[in-house]
């Protein structure tokens, strides 16, 4: 959420913020509803020390034997009362409505995001890795022998409909090896703190993290109000919520592997074939929570630990900026790392690493203090794919599929699979 001081003091800055990202002028009705909702309480504090005074003097004037004096004062306190409940009311609703209309206005780009209407004015910003030199035309990967005893659709459909899948055998144990995987690297290299979360969260998590209100339709809930989290960004995020930290905890570096859901909403028609993009999938997410002078230094050592793990799998990828019009709804900055499919002839986002600055602290509250008596200000926080697993799978079959129909696999993965460095043709692991 914005910071209604900084939108006072500089409207036009914000406007021409907004016009980046294509959002028409709001500063008037944001600063309208602000100065509605700060006078109606002013002359609510004066309407009750109107009330405090008459009532001080209801009791002299009785005792002074002023009946009439008495009975105006009485009067007038009973007005003022009525007049401080009106006004309070009208304060409230400015300020719900003020509310609502700055949890619907997304983050405001760093000055050195790419402008552009969509991703097609993305800017690349890194490379690694040579797409290998195919003798044969390269499978997507749900065409791949080695792999299809173990990507089950028409199973998932029966069971759940579209956009589900079932693994089994070598496949199952090959994404539960590389989740593991990232987590280990995580841990070990990057210095990030395993947690475990829930998946189902009340309503405040999704708010603080900017799932709601704009994107109630892309989640799931259940019928008692909880929501299935869309990624441990939600759960991870949140645990400093309402939070004062000591200075000393920052940052704080967390990763998580977790089940995630979406309901794909808008996406009709995109990427049906495969398991490209699934309601239920799994991700080992990163978050960071940081002092406001460093999240912009954590962003790029958190798109580098990414980018560790698709370099240890011997993934080729490139890194790209995105453009104002591409970015989402909490960031300031975000880095897209898209790995090399072959089956597709193209690259494809694996991971999405954000900085959102204050704008998630400012919904959830979470602040840290310097030093002891020092002014409690917002953390900044930032979150990103590290990586989605089922699209690493993908990568990892498509890239190293054989001419035979089977598949080999990245050695580093080799200790997670009892040695196994292949997928043979019939989808049993050697």
């Amino acid at each position: 959420m914005h910071d209604i001081r900084q939108i006072r003091e500089t409207p036009h800055a914000f406007d021409a913020a907004l016009a980046r990202v294509g959002l028409a002028p709001v500063t008037d009705e944001i600063l309208a509803l602000d100065e509605r909702r700060r006078e109606r309480i002013s002359a609510a504090e004066q309407a009750l020390a109107d009330r405090n005074a008459a009532s001080r003097e209801v009791g002299a004037a009785k005792a002074r034997g002023e009946e009439a004096e008495f009975e105006r004062l009485r009067a007038l306190v009973a007005d003022k009362k009525d007049e401080i409940a009106r006004l309070e009311a009208e304060a409230a609703h400015a300020d719900a409505a003020l509310r609502d209309l700055l949890m619907g206005l997304p983050n405001l780009p760093y000055d050195d995001v790419p402008d552009g209407p969509d991703e097609t004015a993305n800017v690349e910003i890194h490379r690694w890795g040579v797409p290998r030199d195919f003798t044969f035309k390269p499978l997507e990967h749900f065409e791949i022998p080695a792999a299809m005893p173990g990507l089950d659709f028409e199973a998932a459909g029966r069971l759940s409909g579209s956009r589900f899948v079932v693994m089994r055998g070598a496949v199952a144990r090959l994404h539960r090896a590389l989740a593991q995987f990232m987590l280990d690297t995580h841990i070990e290299r990057h210095g990030l703190t395993e947690h475990w979360t829930p998946v189902l969260v009340r309503d405040e998590a999704m708010y603080g993290t900017n799932q709601l209100p704009k994107f109630a339709e892309d989640s799931y809930r259940t019928e008692n109000g909880w929501w299935l989290i869309p990624t441990s960004e939600v759960t991870l995020t949140n645990l400093v919520a309402g939070q004062i930290l000591d200075d000393d905890r920052l940052p704080m570096r967390m990763t998580a592997h977790s089940q995630c859901f979406r309901s794909e909403a808008g996406s009709a028609g995109k990427d049906t074939a495969g398991m490209l993009r699934q309601h239920q999938f799994e991700k080992v997410e990163m978050v960071s929570i940081t002092r406001p002078e460093d999240s912009r230094a954590e962003l790029d050592r958190m798109t580098g630990c990414a980018q560790n793990i698709l370099e240890a799998l011997g993934l080729p990828y490139r890194t790209v900026v995105l453009a104002t019009g591409d970015m989402g709804f909490g960031a300031r900055r975000t880095h897209d790392i898209e790995v090399w499919l072959p089956g597709q002839d193209k690259y494809r986002e694996i991971s999405s690493c954000s900085v959102c600055g204050d704008f998630q602290a400012r919904r959830m509250n979470a602040r840290f203090r310097r030093g002891e008596g020092a002014k409690p200000e917002f953390v900044h926080t930032l979150n990103g794919s590290g990586l989605a697993i089922g699209r690493c799978l993908i990568a990892v079959l498509e890239n190293g599929q054989q001419e035979d129909g089977s598949v080999a696999i990245p050695e580093v993965l080799a200790p997670y699979l009892r040695g196994a460095t292949t997928i043979g043709p019939d989808g049993g692991l050697a």
